[in-house]
């Protein structure tokens, strides 16, 4: 049933002594998560929907190679239609027509922004800065060396805010683990999809480990883990990952450590953390050796993103 008057459904809901299925359409400019919550007021659960998984994208477009997929994934994305577009040309015009329209139009029409070249400028920072550690702070210094010059920390914030509530980003905490409680100031930002991000920047800065992480995290939300940053003494942990049951991993996320230093500066994150739980490296090493110095796990990133279990049984 198609319904677009909330008001309509909750009269519905009221009167009808029946089960009702309930889907609710519109753009991002007329309604959002948020306000379902404040209309329905209990009386009904939210289901996130993601783009698809690389699980799911080799599922759909049945690839002879699984690398290939990768690559064709990391780049283009996981938007159904982007996945079935099978001419490149076609998928970068269609990636380009979604951030116009629901990614940056809706937004601005909702929240009625007035400078929209600005608030287009911090999508773009944020787009190149996904598992960097960012701050409004911190956007608003870059941007007035790169000429926006009327811009305060306030602003910045609210388009953060914006850019959340509409499932554009994922802002993720940190959280120190010695000290037992939340860090304010230096999040990272992670996009909702893959494509939609490189179709913002014209497809430059493929940057793997931060494309990686970036993967790594939404495939973790898709799996029900809750997700922080691990801060641990002056070593910062990539994800701190536990789900309702009271399992928790540790989980680092590299290209490669096959190179020695590059070794020692992931496994480092996890000294001092003697409390049992699993301490893991997920990369695109391919070799079969999956133990590390100290007890410390390998994963390669394929396991994980096929595998559903993959974190449990390594």
């Amino acid at each position: 049933m198609l319904i677009e008057r909330p008001t309509y459904l909750n009269r519905l809901i009221r009167y009808r002594d029946k089960d009702i299925v309930k889907i609710i359409t519109g753009s991002n400019s007329k309604l959002l998560s948020s306000d379902i919550n404040t209309i329905f007021r209990g009386r009904g659960i939210e289901i996130r929907v993601f783009p698809l998984s690389f699980k799911e994208f080799c599922d759909f477009s049945a690839p002879h190679d699984r690398a290939t997929a990768f690559n064709d994934y990391i780049l283009y994305g996981g938007l159904p239609y982007a996945v079935s577009e099978k001419n490149n040309t076609n998928k970068a015009e269609y990636l380009k027509m979604i951030c116009d329209t629901v990614v940056t139009r809706d937004i601005v029409e909702r929240y009625n922004i007035k400078d929209v070249n600005l608030f287009s400028a911090v999508i773009d920072l944020l787009c190149s800065s996904i598992g960097s550690y960012v701050s409004a702070s911190k956007i608003a210094n870059t941007l007035k060396s790169n000429g926006y010059r009327s811009i305060d920390n306030e602003t910045i914030g609210r388009y953060l805010s914006y850019m959340c509530d509409a499932f554009l980003f994922y802002k993720v905490n940190r959280y120190d683990i010695k000290g037992r409680a939340y860090l304010k100031t230096q999040n990272k930002y992670y996009i909702c999809d893959l494509g939609i991000r490189n179709s913002k920047i014209n497809f430059r800065q493929i940057e793997m480990t931060h494309i990686m992480e970036n993967i790594v995290y939404l495939e973790l939300l898709r799996k029900g883990y809750i997700v922080d940053i691990g801060k641990n003494r002056e070593k910062e942990i990539d994800f701190l990952v536990r789900d309702m049951n009271g399992e928790q991993y540790y989980i680092q996320v590299s290209y490669t450590i096959e190179d020695e230093k590059a070794k020692e500066r992931e496994i480092s994150a996890f000294y001092h953390l003697d409390d049992g739980y699993k301490k893991i490296v997920i990369t695109m090493d391919n070799n079969p050796f999956t133990l590390l110095e100290r007890g410390y796990k390998k994963l390669h990133l394929f396991d994980f993103l096929l595998d559903d279990n993959s974190l449990k049984d390594v």
